[in-house]
C-alpha cells in the first residue's frame, strides 16, 4: 500500500495560481498511475486529472488549459500546478494511487487516498 500525503493548498484569489504536491512513500511508486480529485461541501469527489507511469495525462474538461499533472519518479512525488484559478475550483483536493501503471479516472479504480488539502478561491 502506498501512502499519500498532500501539501500546497490555501487561499488564493481569482486568477492566481497554487501548486499541490503529493509525496509517496512506497517501492513502487513509478509503476502507478497517479490521479488528483476534488470535493466540494455537499458534493461527490471528482476526477481532476491523472498521470500514467510514462507521464501521459488526463484531465476533466473544466480545468483543461488551467491545470498541470507532472511527476517525478526521484521524489516519489506528483504536482498538480493550477492556474487562472475560479471561485468554482474551492474544493478539498485529494491524490490517489491507482492499482494499475495506465490512467484511470473511476474513484474506484485507486487503492491509496491523501488526507486531503484544502484550496480556497476568494472572488
Amino acid at each position: 500500500q502506498v501512502q499519500l500525503v498532500e501539501s500546497g493548498g490555501g487561499l488564493v484569489q481569482a486568477g492566481g495560481s497554487l501548486r499541490l504536491s503529493c509525496a509517496a512513500s512506497g517501492r513502487f511508486f513509478s509503476s502507478y498511475a497517479m490521479g488528483w480529485f476534488r470535493q466540494a461541501p455537499g458534493k461527490e469527489r471528482d476526477f481532476v486529472g491523472a498521470i500514467s507511469w510514462t507521464g501521459r495525462t488526463r484531465y476533466t474538461d473544466s480545468v483543461k488549459g488551467r491545470f498541470t499533472i507532472s511527476r517525478d519518479n526521484a521524489k516519489n512525488t506528483i504536482y498538480l500546478q493550477m492556474n487562472s484559478l475560479k471561485p468554482e475550483d474551492t474544493a478539498v483536493y485529494y491524490c490517489a494511487a491507482a492499482r494499475s501503471p495506465d490512467i484511470t479516472t473511476m474513484p474506484a479504480d485507486f487503492g491509496s487516498w491523501g488526507q486531503g488539502t484544502q484550496v480556497t478561491v476568494s472572488s
